[in-house]
C-alpha cells in the first residue's frame, strides 16, 4: 500500500497563541493538559519540526521501523507512553496515539482528509453536517428494510455457496464480496453489478467517495430512473433530497453514492474478517451472540475498537494547530488509541459484552463515515447468515489467523471447517 507523501517541512508557528475561534475545538487536546510534550518546547525559528520527546527519552521510533507491520503494539505502547505527540520523520507525518487526543483531532475542523479526488467533503461546498442530515434519513424507514432485505440475501446467497464444502477461506469467499453486495443492494442497483463495484473499491473507488472515471458513467442512467420514479432504495432518498430547499445535482448524488459504494470496498471487508476472527477466537462469546442476535451490534463495535481496519488515518492540518504547521500531514493512530489503557480497562482483550467500546474506527465528529450504518449492516447479517447456514462453523484444525499491515491491518486468511 503506497504511503503518504512526506509534507515538506516549514517553520513551525510561534508558540504565543491566540484565543481559538468560537465553534472550535481548544488547543489543548494538543497541549500539556492531555500530553506529556507539548508544542511549546519547538525551538522558535526552527526550520524544520523537530521530535517532541520527555527528557533524557531515546530518539522517538518509527512507524517505518522492521516488524511494525507483524506486530504494531509494541511501538504503539511505547508512543502513547512516551512519544504522544511526535513528528515522525521516516514517515513524513506528525504522530498522535492517546484515544483522547485522537478522538479530538479527527473532530478538528483544522484537520481535513486528504482528497484522493472528489469526496464527500469537497462536493459543491455542502457542510459535512448538510451530507450527513442528507445520508441518514436514507437508513430509515422503508429504505431501511430495503437495505436490510437486501443485505440479508446477499449474505445468505453467499452463505449457502459454501454450505456443500468441508472447508474455506473466508477472507476472499465471504469477506471481500459481501460489502459489496450489500452496497449495490443498497443503493437498489441490479446485483449483477456487484463483479464492477468490487474492482472498483480495489482501484480508486474507496469510503471517502473517491472519485472513479467509470462511476458516473454507470450511476447516470440509474438516477435518471430514480428522479422520475423513485423508489423505496438508498439512491431514491438521494435523488430526493434538497439541500436548501434545491434538489442534489446529478454530480453530487453520484459523489454520495460513490461514498457508499466505497463503503463496500477493503475497508469493511478487512473489518469484517477481524470481527469473524475474534468472534470465532472466542467460541463462549460466539455462542451467546447466536442465541442473543441483539448482542452483535456491541460485538462488532468492540471489534472496530481492538481490531480497526484502518491503523492510521491521515490528516492534513490547513492552519497551524499547535505545533504542528499547516500543510503538515497528521497521522491518527486508530491501532494504537484503541487500546490506550487510560480509555479501556484490559484493553488487548476482545470483550463483546464492553460497555463502551469508543467510536473512531469510522470517524469521528465532522469526519463521521456515512458508510458506518451499511458496514455495521453488511457485518450483523453477514454473521447471522453465516451462522444459520453453517450451524457447524469452526477453525479448520490447527488454524490461527494472522493479521498483517501497517496503514490498514487485517487477518490474511480464515480458513474454517464448515461440517
Amino acid at each position: 500500500m503506497a504511503l503518504p507523501t512526506r509534507p515538506r517541512p516549514s517553520a513551525p508557528p510561534r508558540t504565543h497563541r491566540s484565543p481559538e475561534p468560537e465553534g472550535r475545538p481548544p488547543a489543548s487536546w494538543l497541549g500539556p493538559e492531555s500530553l506529556s510534550a507539548s508544542w511549546d518546547l519547538l525551538q522558535e525559528g526552527s526550520s524544520a519540526p523537530r521530535n517532541l520527546r520527555p527528557e533524557g527519552s531515546s530518539a522517538p521510533p518509527s512507524l517505518l521501523a522492521p516488524g511494525t507491520e507483524h506486530d504494531p503494539y509494541p511501538l504503539y505502547r511505547t508512543l502513547r507512553e512516551s512519544f504522544p505527540f511526535v513528528y515522525d520523520e521516516p514517515f513524513g507525518a506528525w504522530l498522535i496515539s492517546r484515544y483522547a487526543d485522537v478522538r479530538a483531532a479527527l473532530a478538528d475542523p483544522r484537520l481535513v482528509a486528504p482528497p484522493p479526488g472528489r469526496t464527500l467533503a469537497h462536493l459543491e461546498g455542502v457542510t459535512h453536517s448538510a451530507h450527513r442530515a442528507l445520508v441518514s434519513p436514507a437508513f430509515r424507514g422503508r429504505a431501511l428494510a430495503a437495505l436490510t432485505a437486501g443485505v440479508e440475501r446477499a449474505a445468505y446467497v453467499l452463505a449457502r455457496r459454501l454450505a456443500a464444502r468441508q472447508e474455506a477461506d473466508l477472507v476472499p469467499e465471504f469477506c471481500h464480496w459481501l460489502p459489496a453486495a450489500a452496497a449495490v443492494a443498497a443503493l437498489g442497483l441490479p446485483y449483477e453489478n456487484t463483479a464492477r463495484v468490487h474492482a472498483w473499491c480495489r482501484t480508486g473507488l474507496d469510503h471517502l467517495g473517491g472519485h472513479h472515471p467509470e462511476l458516473d458513467a454507470f450511476l447516470r442512467p440509474y438516477i435518471a430512473r430514480r428522479r422520475a420514479h423513485p423508489g423505496t432504495d438508498l439512491l431514491s432518498a438521494l435523488c430526493t433530497a434538497r439541500a436548501d430547499g434545491r434538489p442534489l445535482t446529478d454530480e453530487t448524488v453520484a459523489g454520495l453514492a460513490g461514498t457508499l459504494l466505497g463503503a463496500g470496498g477493503d475497508a469493511t471487508a478487512q473489518a469484517l474478517a477481524s470481527f469473524l476472527a475474534n468472534l470465532f477466537d472466542h467460541p463462549g462469546q460466539l455462542g451467546m451472540v447466536r442465541a442473543r442476535p441483539a448482542l452483535t451490534a456491541g460485538a462488532w463495535a468492540e471489534s472496530l475498537r481492538r481490531d480497526p481496519p484502518l491503523h492510521v488515518v491521515l490528516r492534513r492540518a490547513v492552519e497551524p494547530v499547535g505545533g504542528i504547521p499547516a500543510g503538515a500531514t497528521v497521522a491518527c493512530l486508530l491501532g494504537a488509541a484503541g487500546r490506550d489503557p487510560a480509555r479501556f480497562a484490559d484493553p488487548d482483550r476482545y470483550d463483546a459484552f464492553r460497555a463502551d467500546p469508543g467510536q473512531l474506527a469510522y470517524g469521528s465528529g465532522r469526519h463521521f463515515c456515512p458508510g458506518a450504518l451499511l458496514a455495521r449492516r453488511t457485518a450483523e447479517h453477514g454473521l447471522h447468515a453465516l451462522l444459520a447456514a453453517l450451524p457447524d462453523l469452526r477453525w479448520a484444525p490447527g488454524f490461527r489467523p494472522v493479521a498483517k499491515g501497517l496503514i490498514s491491518r487485517s487477518p490474511q486468511s480464515l480458513l474454517v471447517r464448515l461440517r
